[in-house]
């Protein structure tokens, strides 16, 4: 009888522990075992670092565990509370927010948050959200108004002033506008008008915004001052060569040459340490990420999950490109970690929870693919 009641309560509790997408839950711990093994080469002086990031990713994992137990429809309902939440805290880090290094980013609510992170998923999500309502009669004006909404956040945002995670939520908001049926000769005419105000934009851009684009330019032109830590990253990667120097035996890495080794720049003691062998396999492991979330997005059985799962896919592309960019020094440096390879628990819940919404989608079109229900949060299976 003990046997049969355990069958009976494994199988109510099954449905909603084993939510994990088998093959992005693999490629997400690949990438987060190779991260923990440069974290500790990279962090080898500072105590502590692997054993906080293995608490963050516990966490992560948490969080991705709840959000994949949840519903498609769940997640709609929760769409404009979440949007209008993240726009009234980004308010009131303009008004009230806690200023640091000469940004002000955080909100102190009893304890310091950082709600341009929770903007990068909660405006995806409510742009989704919207197009869904406006399936079928689509017109200039729609595309307008998701202009609109995604202007608001990403303003107060560039605000801060923090580029980097406003580059973010304008790539997954316009993941999101291009998917709900924008064309491509739209997109172009947007380009180009994008082109033709770069002087304008220059000309609001804060110094320190304008300094790391003439960097990017000429790193050597001051090149014991703003261009230093671009130019040791990439002595870095270049002095790894084919097959690295060997894990802990980074020179740049261990005499403190670069700058936020364990966080943005961690990329760049991988590449010292593992050499352009390491840096392919690490570019196959991101694209194979990349192809997970684009076949998920492929098979999500509404416009809603489509243009969700597609928007969360390219945040994680656009977090892998403009990291390895900025350390390469092909792109200006901007505040981007390396995706499940930075040391940080904020950007790896954001990663977790976009994670957990790609397994939530992917788990319900099964569902619905082989014609059973996929029990939601708290249903009985």
């Amino acid at each position: 009888m003990r046997i049969q009641d355990g069958r009976s309560l494994w199988q109510r509790a099954r449905p909603h522990v084993m939510v994990f997408d088998a093959q992005l839950a693999v490629i997400m711990l690949m990438l987060l075992s190779v991260g923990l093994v440069t974290l500790y080469s990279a962090g080898i002086a500072i105590p502590g670092k692997v054993t906080d990031q293995l608490r963050n990713i516990c966490m992560a994992f948490l969080v991705m565990w709840a959000v994949a137990n949840m519903s498609p429809q769940a997640m709609m309902r929760l769409a404009v509370p979440a949007y209008t939440l993240g726009v009234i805290l980004l308010l009131g880090v303009a008004l009230f927010g806690v200023v640091k290094g000469g940004s002000r980013r955080w909100l102190n609510v009893g304890f310091q948050i950082q709600p341009s992170e929770f903007m990068k998923i909660a405006m995806p999500l409510m742009l989704a959200w919207y197009f869904q309502g406006q399936q079928g009669q689509l017109r200039w004006q729609s595309y307008a108004v998701a202009a609109l909404l995604l202007a608001i956040p990403v303003g107060l945002i560039a605000r801060q002033p923090d580029l980097g995670t406003a580059m973010l939520v304008v790539a997954a908001g316009a993941c999101v506008i291009f998917l709900g049926g924008l064309s491509w000769k739209a997109m172009a005419a947007l380009g180009a008008a994008v082109c033709a105000g770069l002087p304008l934009l220059w000309a609001v851009m804060h110094d320190y915004q304008r300094d790391r684009v003439l960097t990017l330019i000429d790193p050597y032109h001051d090149p014991l001052g703003k261009g230093f830590h671009i130019i040791q990253s990439m002595i870095a990667i270049g002095s790894g060569g084919v097959g690295g120097k060997g894990w802990t035996h980074g020179t740049q890495a261990h005499l403190e040459f670069i700058p936020e080794r364990t966080t943005d720049f961690i990329f760049a003691v991988f590449s010292e340490e593992f050499g352009l062998t390491g840096n392919l396999v690490l570019l196959v492991l991101y694209l194979l990420l990349i192809a997970r979330g684009l076949k998920i997005a492929v098979n999500a059985p509404t416009f809603f999950t489509r243009l969700l799962a597609g928007a969360i896919t390219m945040i994680y592309f656009t977090y892998a490109f403009v990291n390895m960019g900025m350390v390469s020094g092909i792109v200006p440096v901007v505040g981007v970690p390396l995706p499940f390879m930075s040391y940080g628990g904020t950007a790896l819940m954001t990663l977790g929870l976009g994670g957990g919404i790609l397994m939530s989608i992917q788990r319900h079109s099964r569902g619905i693919r082989s014609g059973a229900a996929v029990p939601a949060w708290g249903a009985t299976a």
